[in-house]
């Protein structure tokens, strides 16, 4: 069921859409992920998936022009979908690729994304939190934060800059296989400092960037919005790209997703899918 000829299978488009699924804590999610850009966007939909039942995988393709890739697998889902992360950019076929978290919902489309890799090899929005030296999301203790990351290794500032990797949209060329190879190696540290650092990929990904330094282009937060930070947010434009937040799920974002086949999906998941709120691997 995994289809293994991209060639083949996306014909080498010149853009497609990318996201990762690793245990079936997202699958509700994902569904509904995949019915928001299919609501906007005919182009391909990479999925790495990992650790779902295969009898569930024609849920995924009905959606059309659906291809499912193998995952680095791993008994922590929350490591799986790190380490997928990380295998972002050789796993995709496209010249233009955008990827997105799967508890992202598109509210429109998003086609100049794709046409701003016409001009910059690597686009992203910063963190609610933007600044590294502000960021206690990363640590298990929650002071002295600059220092305690720059300790393990990790080559960050003080006006180094955290970014969320939930969006992002990349170009193949040497310099992104750089900038994500770095990344690989950042987070390796972060893996070895677990007694300090949580298992999160943003500092890692702040060093690559730092180290790099791509031709990149900041979005605005109404590519990344994360509603329950909203309060946080001074946005005059409308919201195109909603990151669900718990209890905030994809589902619920304004009825996009909603049709005959996820409302029956909907009924069935709550007696059958485990969700992210009770993913005991998000606190290990």
């Amino acid at each position: 069921m995994i289809d293994r000829d991209l060639k083949r299978k996306v014909k080498l488009e010149n853009k497609g859409f990318i996201t990762i699924l690793t245990g079936l804590y997202s699958f509700q999610d994902c569904v509904h992920f995949l019915a928001s850009v299919r609501k906007f966007h005919q182009e391909p939909i990479i999925i790495l998936i990992d650790r779902v039942p295969v009898i569930l995988y024609p849920l995924l393709k009905a959606f059309g022009n659906v291809i499912l890739q193998p995952a680095p697998s791993n008994e922590n889902p929350v490591l799986a979908s790190r380490q997928a992360k990380l295998a972002l950019y050789q796993a995709s076929p496209f010249e233009k690729t955008i990827y997105m978290d799967c508890d992202i919902c598109l509210l429109s489309p998003i086609n100049e994304v794709f046409a701003y890799l016409d001009e910059f090899n690597f686009l992203v929005t910063e963190d609610v939190q933007s600044s590294i030296a502000k960021a206690s999301n990363l640590l298990r203790v929650k002071q002295d934060i600059l220092p305690i990351l720059q300790s393990t290794g990790l080559p960050l500032k003080e006006n180094s800059i955290q970014y969320n990797g939930g969006f992002m949209a990349f170009r193949k060329n040497t310099e992104i296989d750089n900038l994500f190879e770095q990344f690989q190696q950042y987070f390796k540290l972060v893996t070895e400092h677990q007694d300090v650092l949580l298992l999160k990929d943003q500092g890692a990904f702040a060093a690559a960037i730092e180290t790099v330094k791509p031709t990149m282009k900041i979005l605005s937060p109404s590519y990344n919005y994360l509603h329950k930070w909203k309060e946080l947010y001074s946005i005059n434009e409308p919201i195109k790209v909603l990151h669900c937040t718990y209890p905030y799920r994809p589902q619920y974002a304004k009825n996009v997703t909603r049709s005959p086949f996820t409302i029956i999906f909907d009924r069935l998941a709550k007696v059958l899918l485990p969700n992210q709120i009770k993913n005991p691997w998000r606190v290990k």
